[in-house]
């Protein structure tokens, strides 16, 4: 697994890093760009792995909320392989790309503000 320490915390003593809560890691192979995208990017297709129809289905409601983009879908290609592929086509503003960004940061968004709601109606 590849992974990726956020810029914050690169002068971390790695023997510190298994007791600090605060850094974050990144798997580099979690989604891929699939190949056929279009040539300016307005469309594109990829593939997170160790995903299914949660992600898939809640990811590309929220990135269809977004104006800019025309089109996005997902598959799950076999129910034997852990993998999602997405398709997002966009009409030109952005590139498929930041749709996709756009889209994981607004579902994460979404998460925090539900967990903090649940949280207060449960105390």
């Amino acid at each position: 697994m590849s992974t990726i320490i956020d810029e914050q915390h690169k002068d971390v003593d790695p023997d510190q890093m298994d007791q600090d809560q605060d850094i974050e890691e990144y798997d580099l192979d979690k989604i891929k760009l699939l190949p056929g995208s279009s040539e300016d990017g307005t469309a594109a297709s990829f593939q997170i792995v160790d995903e299914d129809h949660t992600l898939g289905n809640s990811l590309r409601y929220v990135i269809m909320k977004n104006p800019e983009v025309e089109f996005v879908g997902y598959s799950i290609p076999h129910p034997s392989e852990n993998k999602l592929n997405i398709r997002i086509q966009t009409y030109g503003s952005i590139t498929a790309v930041e749709a996709l960004h756009l889209g994981l940061e607004n579902l994460s968004q979404l998460c925090g503000v539900i967990e903090t709601k649940f949280m207060e109606a449960l105390n």
